[in-house]
């Protein structure tokens, strides 16, 4: 599988007992390692109101770990676009490309934390899913609804401040069509006044636009020849939907000639299966505090872990991202891995790993890039 590049998607998270700058440190940290075991890309979330995430603008932490970094591309995973305007992201992510051209990936996220809609109805697929498993055997669970935490108070406080008062979100699509004639010089308001962004216009940026099902997100990056990352780590359910949703409404563009799917998974990588397994105590914890809509905590120990208590819809809230969470010897995750790729079609793979120890994220993407390279 070494043909398939492995990239990187960081949360910038903060574990327990330690600090955000600390948080921030090992991440760059992390990047430098990632780049000398050969991952092709790095990126960066955009989280807000997390007190155990750090990630609250991709665009400075990339112009941080552009100045530690000399080749890996590094990028947004994604920025939320409910919040922003074209104008301003195309000159926030020019500007770093000035002094790191051809290096920075700008990826497009839809929310920013819109409210609820009601669960989009499961769209059918080309690839048969039985009793919860496809025929290569990736676990495909029933699809998960973000309803609750849309509709929860503390992201409905996200909205309030991250926007101006009585403002609202342009469309969607729109908007991203407004990155792109902006990024190449063509922009035209509707009255036809040309808008030129400085920096911004002309910059080696990557678009990519990021989706957890085959809705709007993937018929926008497919419409407009765009590269479409899935979220296999935040809604396994939709990801073969996601996946063949975009493929179904890509047309060539300027930027594609083809479509180009990266799919992210949840990894822990060790010596051994149990050690992986251990390491990995932490994260149901964890993903109940995003669940839940608490907001994520800071990344528990094992103990810390262990002396949660857990109840029946605890456990309903999480046991999708725990089956699907790739943990255990560098041979075990890779297999895993190859049926993701196999099962999406995928021409990259997005990890995103987390551990309590800074050293074990680190040996984690390590071994996994020493097996990937062997295959």
């Amino acid at each position: 599988m070494s043909g398939i590049p492995l990239s990187v998607l960081d949360l910038i998270p903060i574990s327990s007992g330690s600090t955000a700058a600390e948080a921030l440190r090992r991440s760059i940290d992390l990047a430098q390692h990632t780049e000398r075991f050969g991952y092709a890309r790095y990126w960066f979330a955009e989280h807000h109101l997390n007190p155990g995430v750090v990630g609250a603008s991709p665009a400075v932490v990339i112009a941080l770990t552009a100045a530690a970094t000399s080749t890996i591309r590094l990028g947004s995973g994604a920025v939320q676009l409910g919040h922003r305007t074209a104008l301003s992201t195309v000159e926030e992510f020019g500007l770093i490309d000035l002094l790191h051209p051809g290096r920075i990936d700008l990826g497009l996220g839809r929310s920013g934390g819109r409210p609820p809609g009601g669960t989009a109805a499961p769209r059918p697929t080309a690839t048969p899913v039985v009793d919860g498993f496809t025929p290569n055997g990736l676990r495909v669970p029933p699809r998960f609804s973000f309803d609750n935490v849309l509709g929860s108070p503390r992201v409905a406080v996200q909205r309030t401040l991250l926007q101006q008062p009585d403002a609202t979100s342009q469309d969607y699509g729109e908007q991203v069509d407004d990155i792109q004639a902006l990024l190449a010089g063509t922009y035209r308001s509707p009255d036809g006044i040309a808008a030129r962004a400085v920096p911004g216009e002309g910059a080696g940026l990557e678009l990519w636009v990021l989706g957890s099902s085959g809705g709007e997100s993937a018929e926008v990056a497919g419409r407009g020849g765009l590269r479409f990352a899935a979220n296999y780590h935040v809604s396994p359910g939709t990801v073969l939907e996601a996946a063949e949703g975009y493929r179904a409404a890509f047309r060539p563009s300027d930027e594609l000639d083809k479509p180009y799917l990266i799919v992210s998974a949840d990894v822990v990588v060790a010596e051994d299966d149990d050690r992986a397994r251990e390491l990995a105590t932490g994260y149901g914890v964890w993903v109940r505090s995003i669940r839940n809509a608490e907001g994520a905590i800071e990344f528990p120990t094992p103990e810390e872990a262990r002396a949660h208590v857990w109840s029946q819809e605890d456990r309903a809230l999480v046991q999708d991202r725990l089956d699907t969470q790739f943990v255990g010897s560098p041979a075990t995750v890779a297999d895993q891995l190859s049926r993701l790729q196999e099962a999406t079609g995928a021409d990259e793979l997005l990890i995103t790993t987390i551990t309590h120890g800074h050293a074990d994220r680190v040996r984690s993407y390590e071994l996994l890039a020493e097996e990937w390279g062997r295959r």
